[in-house]
């Protein structure tokens, strides 16, 4: 039986959680992301975490289309797997944009760090934004949200 949250688990956040609800799973995302890192002791040097939970964690993401796992093999040495972002994984740039947006404003630290995303042929910064049709920017502050069905959504992009 599949896991569902809450009462209404055809929410897209509910959806979402279902992948990503635990800090580990965005923490590798994150050290895929920023540092490269595609083998297991890459990621268990960054995070620290135990090596249990970071395999359970590596085969929900595969499991899932975010990660997508290649057998590569050192001079010498055994075969061994490596992970590599999917399309699915790259674009969960804009979740860890949002989150470390969100964590530089409300839990800022003297001493923090924050991924700086850039354009790959420019070295050119973007940032994340709520932006209106006719491009306008739109402070967080100023917005609500609704409920609406996806396909409501889809059809107005």
């Amino acid at each position: 039986m599949p896991k569902t949250l809450g009462k209404d688990s055809t929410c897209s956040i509910a959806r979402s959680l279902d992948v990503l609800g635990d800090s580990w799973t965005l923490l590798i995302v994150r050290e895929a992301m920023l540092a490269d890192s595609t083998r297991f002791q890459e990621f268990r040097d960054a995070l620290g975490i135990a090596p249990n939970i970071l395999a359970k964690r590596l085969a929900v993401l595969v499991d899932e289309g975010l990660m997508e796992r290649r057998t590569y093999r050192e001079p010498g040495l055994r075969a061994r797997d490596e992970y590599v972002l999917t399309e699915a994984g790259r674009g969960m740039s804009v979740i860890i944009a949002a989150l470390a947006t969100w964590g530089r404003t409300y839990r800022p630290r003297a001493d923090g760090t924050s991924p700086r995303f850039v354009l790959e042929d420019s070295d050119t910064a973007a940032r994340l934004a709520f932006v209106t049709p006719d491009g306008d920017v739109v402070p967080p502050a100023r917005l609500i949200a609704h409920r609406t069905p996806d396909e409501v959504l889809d059809r107005t992009a």
